[in-house]
């Protein structure tokens, strides 16, 4: 069986992110480490995970790239799927997160905005696709 199950993301701060994502987008805590330094969300079918960076530099000991809103969002976004693309926005604004793009109606009748959390990762929000 092979499945993709989760993606985790090096933070700064594990708690931090994590209640960003709970109060934005209503995902559930499923748990923190007591160190504080790893923790997950249940957002229906996938997990977002959370590692520190210090947990980080212990598994990669050859070291990464960390995610700063100082410096342009890596190749890769988180896709977040709504009805209200510009209620979610408006609460990743008013949650200290960035608005990389406005909410853009697409010429296939899709709703997107991209927009950066704490981090300054990137982040897809959108209407469903309708096939």
């Amino acid at each position: 069986m092979i499945k993709f199950k989760y993606t985790i993301l090096y933070v700064s701060d594990v708690t931090r992110s994590i209640q960003f994502y709970e109060q934005v987008f209503g995902f559930v805590r499923k748990f923190i480490t007591p160190e504080n330094d790893y923790g997950e969300l249940t957002t229906g079918e996938t997990t977002i995970s959370f590692a520190s960076h210090k947990l980080a530099s212990t598994n990669l000991t050859a070291g990464y790239t960390s995610s700063s809103r100082l410096d342009k969002p890596f190749g890769i976004e988180l896709g977040i799927v709504t009805d209200n693309v510009e209620d979610l926005v408006d609460k990743v604004w008013e949650f200290n997160g960035v608005i990389v793009e406005q909410p853009t109606v697409k010429p296939w009748g899709q709703t997107v905005s991209y927009v950066r959390d704490l981090d300054g990762f990137l982040i897809e929000i959108c209407t469903p696709m309708h096939e």
